[in-house]
Formats: structure tokens, sequence, C-alpha cells
């Protein structure tokens, strides 16, 4: 690897964990979206740093897609979606804390004691991981995504529906 791929690997790990903590320093539910928008790409970005075209390109259209319908929902159904009267964004702190700390210790104690190898020597090349995939995602996981995205869809139109519905009109 590079110093220039390791160095915006390095960016934009620390742009995801930057703003995966701005999601929850914020008192706006729909900066909380972009900021988590913001994180998600960042991990995109580092994909496609690390040559996964396929895997970098589908996850920054994925999440942009997710947040910007998630801010919408938030628009549409939130009391205070702009964060103007100071909500409280976080529940139960101290406990939340004391899981994160234990989250944190656990992932670095994995990454110390795991045994580690070099990289396989017999990857198949990127156009070749990408045919697999696609083959894996239109053989038999297409029902699975096809459907996610049917219910996603009626979701969506059922939401709006509820959010533009009808007033009562005075009769004369």
């Amino acid at each position: 690897m590079s110093l220039a791929t390791s160095l915006f690997l390095a960016f934009f790990g620390i742009a995801a964990i930057w703003f995966g903590v701005v999601v929850f320093r914020t008192h706006s539910m729909v900066r909380s979206a972009i900021a988590l928008l913001f994180s998600q790409t960042a991990i995109g970005a580092m994909f496609l740093v690390m040559q996964a075209e396929f895997l970098g390109v589908l996850q920054i259209m994925m999440m942009a897609t997710e947040m910007s319908v998630m801010a919408i929902f938030m628009v549409m159904f939130m009391m205070d979606p702009g964060g103007m009267g100071k909500m409280e964004m976080t529940h139960q702190k101290r406990l939340s804390l004391w899981a994160g700390g234990i989250g944190v210790v656990a992932a670095l104690a994995v990454i110390w004691t795991a045994g580690w190898q070099g990289p396989v020597p017999d990857v198949p090349g990127a156009d070749e991981q990408a045919r697999l995939l696609g083959r894996e995602i239109l053989g038999r996981s297409m029902f699975v995504f096809e459907s996610a995205a049917l219910m996603i869809l009626t979701a969506m139109i059922a939401a709006t529906m509820v959010a533009i519905a009808p007033q009562a009109k005075d009769k004369p």
C-alpha cells in the first residue's frame, strides 16, 4: 500500500469517526441525518481507496438515498426536526458510555490478540470480484433485494399519503 493510499485511507477513516460523533452531538435530527450521511460516505470513500469500487459506489448511493428519505420522514413527523428546542438526543447516558467503553476495549483486544496473516495470494482481480458479486446479488439474493425495495417504496408512499391527508372542508 502506497503512502498516498494510506494517507487517504486514514483521512477518510478519521472523517467517518468524526461525523459519527457529530451524529450524537447535535440537537437536530436533520443535522444528525446529514452527519450520518457524511460518515457513511467517508466509509464508501474508504472502499474506493481500497480499490473495492463496487462496494464504495454502492455504499455511497445507498446511504445518500437512505439518509435523504430519513430526513424527509423526520421533517414530516417530528415536532422539532430543526433542533431549535434543544431536545436531548441521547438516552441512558451512563449505560451508553459504559457500553461504548466496553465495546472499544473488546474491539482493541480482538485487534491486538488476533493472529493476523498476510494478504491472501490467490485473490481474484477486481473485475472477477465484481462479476462474482453480481452473480450472487442477481442469483439467490434477488428476491430479498426486490422485496426490500418494494417494502421501502410502499412505506414512502404511505408516509406521503399520511402527511398530505385531505383536510375536512367546511360546507356552507
